[in-house]
């Protein structure tokens, strides 16, 4: 008797068991890439955890902006390189005129604004602040203009007062330029590539540029009248040794004036759509 029950319960065993196995658990149907062996890499499912964002991969798409500021108006490209990089280029552009005197001559200036610029846009909490170490890769800023002094107007040069001749009045042309390219660091708010998944952002940045010392042109010519060891004297400004001295130390002037330019600020707001 014991026998038979015994037999009895090895075949219902055997019969069990594979029917057991065959089931599948509650925590195989939730998660099955695991059952498979699979990691985020072998191509099968993978669950991301509730809330979490997708993490962007290099290069994998491209935001544009528009900007104004004090570099002009811009335009700008952005793709990631990580979840902390972009990579950031664009250009600027902006043109100006006025007139202004300074120590009796009048200057017509243009002020032209060209630049194209690159920058490394680290994110170190994944949000919105970034600090951008970059380049003006081209720095085509500059001051150009004509300069005049009316006929029988007084001017100054090197702390001489000279006249403007009646028959030949006094004119010319300056211009200030900057170095071709110029490191630049700027801090910002607002990611052209918002990692929550956005296509719109408002993107804030400041910061300057080293552009180097200014470089200043004066050139005049005409003639010029001063009064020398009590008699008056007229003579050609472009070729008289003491006022082309003291032109040249004019010119010296202007750019000691000017010296503060060499960090130029930058401020700039725009509107970004990411593709």
């Amino acid at each position: 008797m014991h026998r038979h029950f015994a037999v009895i319960l090895t075949l219902s065993l055997s019969g069990l068991v594979p029917a057991a196995m065959a089931q599948p658990s509650s925590s195989s149907q939730l998660t099955p890439s695991l059952l498979a062996g699979d990691s985020p890499n072998s191509g099968g499912t993978v669950y991301a955890p509730p809330g979490s964002s997708t993490r962007p991969i290099a290069f994998s798409t491209v935001a544009v902006d528009a900007k104004v500021g004090v570099l002009g108006i811009g335009f700008e490209a952005a793709t990631p390189l990580s979840m902390h990089l972009n990579l950031r280029a664009g250009g600027n552009f902006f043109n100006y005129t006025d007139t202004l005197t300074s120590d009796g001559i009048t200057y017509n200036a243009n002020l032209r604004f060209r630049s194209s610029e690159a920058s490394l846009d680290y994110f170190p909490w994944a949000k919105s602040f970034h600090i951008s170490p970059g380049a003006l890769l081209y720095n085509g800023n500059q001051v150009t203009g004509n300069a005049n002094v009316p006929a029988g107007q007084t001017f100054t040069l090197n702390g001489t007062t000279y006249t403007s001749s009646a028959s030949d009045p006094v004119s010319g042309n300056g211009s200030v330029t900057f170095n071709k390219a110029a490191p630049k660091l700027t801090v910002g708010w607002g990611n052209l590539i918002p990692r929550s998944g956005r296509h719109f952002s408002v993107p804030v940045e400041l910061g300057f540029a080293y552009v180097g010392d200014p470089k200043v042109v004066l050139n005049l010519n005409g003639t010029a009248c001063y009064t020398y060891e009590g008699a008056p004297y007229c003579a050609d400004v472009a070729t008289d040794p003491t006022i082309h001295a003291n032109v040249v130390a004019q010119q010296q002037k202007l750019a000691n004036d000017a010296a503060d330019a060499r960090f130029f600020p930058i401020l700039s707001a725009g509107f970004a759509y990411r593709f």
